[in-house]
């Protein structure tokens, strides 16, 4: 085997790897570095002058790429990483280790997120970015999706690495308060999520289940003008996480 197969060999098995993640573009590897991700490979097409866009756009990491970022041909890096890019690197991570029974016995104020079945890769990143910006302590997921594929890290923007991400059978009992986000609730407002609470999301199309419904200890809904039937995934979980920092006067 050559070393171009051998790295082509190497970036396929991660992909497939709960080990490990692939992390496409430059801010799913900038947020990685920043919060402390192992990086084993990372790799550039010649000539991309990586290292100079992220001296303009994230310093903090330039110093990180000259000295590890390996620049291979283009033609190769295109093996590596089909998805279109608008700033041509990837690299291979290891994954953190999370508990899902400690992370919902653990203490703190934070809301717990768990989105039930998503339904879409990008939808499912971009609902963790979300999450990691509004102080989250956890999110977790249940269904088919990987919530570490290569698709949902680029909609993250590589915040996986900012609070712990895992997918679960179901959510098993917890002393934490359940709340549903379902049009049918209350009107959600700020100071209506008690402390440690978990927030329970549906896909777009189908909702939460009726099983977690009935387990929710409320539900609660986003007010939303007449005629609007429901909002991305992530944009329910920014709001609902933003009206629990206002609820406890967080800046």
């Amino acid at each position: 085997m050559t070393d171009e197969q051998a790295l082509i060999e190497r970036f396929r098995r991660a992909r497939s790897d709960p080990e490990r993640a692939v992390l496409e573009g430059l801010h799913p590897l900038k947020h990685a570095l920043r919060f402390g991700a192992e990086i084993e490979r990372a790799c550039a097409p010649a000539g991309a002058e990586l290292v100079g866009l992220a001296q303009r756009l994230a310093p903090d990491i330039a110093p990180w790429l000259e000295r590890h970022l390996g620049l291979i041909a283009p033609e190769l890096f295109a093996r590596l990483s089909p998805a279109p890019l608008s700033t041509k690197v990837v690299a291979i991570a290891r994954r953190p280790s999370a508990d899902p029974a400690r992370l919902l016995a653990a203490s703190g104020e934070a809301p717990l997120v768990l989105l039930e079945n998503p339904s879409h890769h990008g939808n499912l990143g971009a609902a963790v970015r979300a999450a990691a910006a509004a102080g989250a302590s956890a999110v977790l997921t249940t269904g088919r999706l990987e919530p570490w594929h290569p698709a949902a890290l680029r909609g993250s923007a590589g915040l996986h690495y900012a609070l712990p991400v895992v997918r679960i059978e179901a959510l098993p009992a917890s002393s934490r308060p359940l709340l549903a986000l379902d049009p049918g609730g209350e009107p959600l407002h700020p100071g209506a999520i008690p402390a440690a609470a978990i927030l329970a999301f549906g896909a777009e199309r189908q909702g939460l289940s009726t099983e977690l419904r009935g387990r929710a200890a409320r539900r609660l809904a986003i007010p939303m003008r007449a005629g609007v039937s429901s909002l991305n995934l992530a944009t329910a979980v920014a709001l609902a996480l933003y009206a629990w920092r206002w609820g406890r006067a967080l800046p």
